[in-house]
């Protein structure tokens, strides 16, 4: 794998020639986003040693920066290791970014024969896929459209319709469903238990929905800092992962490092107060709140930024969020903060983390501009909200309004 400079990449070959050792396997620091670093060199990955059984699925979990999608790049052979070995027994069919493996000149029927033909398919393979392939991913209309002028949630559909239809062994996915709805999600991981179970192929998922890994994963892995912290059952790597993440939340937002974006747009900082204009991260059922955001922004035209303000779940699972273009809302140029007032928090007595989401008008993780998960945590507490003589139970899900009569 190349260093990135002809320099180290000569000096590397002259000292391989000469039987010694590679100098750069030597320095590197460690993948921690939150230290601050003494080397050019950063082991993405480092002492990563597992394996994965004929018709596991296997989840791997962790934070934003943890390594999860270059080991993903590594297994799918779009990416070669600088040190050690992977061997993988089958024909790979991988999903990690929008598009993955398709040619925007081309059109969708072009590019479901040329993936299949990547994949080593017989055209008289892929004719017996077709149909079920377009069905899956809705695009029949534009079958024959070249895929440039496809929209990011139409490209994800038949990217991942082509990936898990045309009977690859085993089956790479990273977190590209974030970009379909929700009864795009379900249809895929749906998809992905059918591949698993029924065809007994083997399934490696990475997602920070733990719900989604929770359901279709028998085994996780959990990667922080490119090092394995725990392989094993899912309901203990979940824990594990849950349970770190919230423990490293004191850290405050404008230093976090585990975050996507291209860093011109950052959120600096969350102040939730309640209905009395108190600052607190515990609050009431159905209560009047304010979530303040500041921010730091080298953005020309902030106005084209959108921002997501949304509440997950114990199991990392959006359950409601607020959208700014969805609202009305358009950024100012030359302010650097704004304040989402919620009449009525209308969330179940649980824990829920809070979800910072800014992008530059599309969901594609190329217009990321700031993501942070765990940006707060905050504690609903019971009230007796019908005055029924009982408090709402404790569940981790959203509230309704609603009356009973006869």
């Amino acid at each position: 794998m190349s260093t990135g400079t002809i320099s180290h990449d000569i000096n590397r070959w002259w000292h391989r020639i000469r039987g010694k050792e590679d100098p750069y396997l030597k320095i590197g620091d460690r993948n921690d986003r939150t230290a601050t670093g003494n080397s050019e060199y950063v082991w993405a990955l480092k002492d990563i040693n597992f394996e994965v059984e004929h018709g596991e699925v296997l989840g791997i979990i962790g934070r934003n920066g943890a390594g999860k999608s270059t080991l993903l790049k590594i297994l799918s052979r779009t990416t070669s290791p600088t040190t050690g070995s992977v061997k993988i027994k089958g024909r790979v069919a991988s999903l990690l970014e929008v598009g993955t493996g398709f040619h925007p000149e081309l059109s969708g029927r072009e590019n479901i024969y040329l993936n299949g033909a990547i994949l080593g398919m017989t055209k008289r393979e892929i004719n017996r896929k077709f149909d079920e392939i377009v069905d899956f991913a809705a695009v029949e209309r534009y079958i024959d459209t070249p895929v440039k002028r496809y929209s990011s949630g139409m490209y994800v559909r038949l990217a991942f319709a082509v990936a898990a239809h045309l009977e690859p062994e085993i089956l790479i996915v990273d977190e590209v469903l974030a970009v379909g709805d929700a009864e795009f999600q379900k249809k895929c991981l749906g998809k992905m238990k059918d591949v698993s179970v029924k065809e007994g192929r083997t399934v490696l998922f990475v997602s920070h929905n733990m719900a989604a890994v929770k359901s279709l994963c028998t085994k996780s892995l959990y990667i922080e800092n490119g090092n394995i912290i725990f392989h094993g059952a899912t309901e203990e790597g979940v824990s594990n992962y849950l349970t770190t993440a919230r423990n490293q939340n004191n850290e405050t937002l404008g230093n976090r490092r585990d975050r996507e974006g291209d860093g011109k747009f950052k959120f600096t900082d969350i102040v939730i107060k309640n209905t009395k204009g108190d600052q607190t991260n515990t609050l009431f059922c159905n209560e009047n709140i304010s979530i303040q955001l500041c921010f730091l922004s080298e953005v020309e035209d902030i106005k084209k930024i959108i921002l997501t303000i949304g509440f997950k779940d114990r199991n990392g699972e959006l359950i409601a969020f607020f959208t700014s273009d969805e609202m009305g809302f358009t950024l100012e140029n030359g302010k650097d903060s704004l304040i989402l007032n919620i009449p009525k928090l209308a969330l179940r007595p649980d824990t829920y983390s809070v979800w910072l989401f800014a992008s530059y008008q599309t969901t594609s993780p190329s217009d990321f501009c700031d993501v942070i998960d765990d940006a707060a945590m905050i504690n609903i507490l019971p009230v007796d909200h019908w005055q029924s003589g009982k408090l709402i139970r404790q569940r981790n899900t959203a509230f309704l309004e609603g009356d009973f009569y006869q």
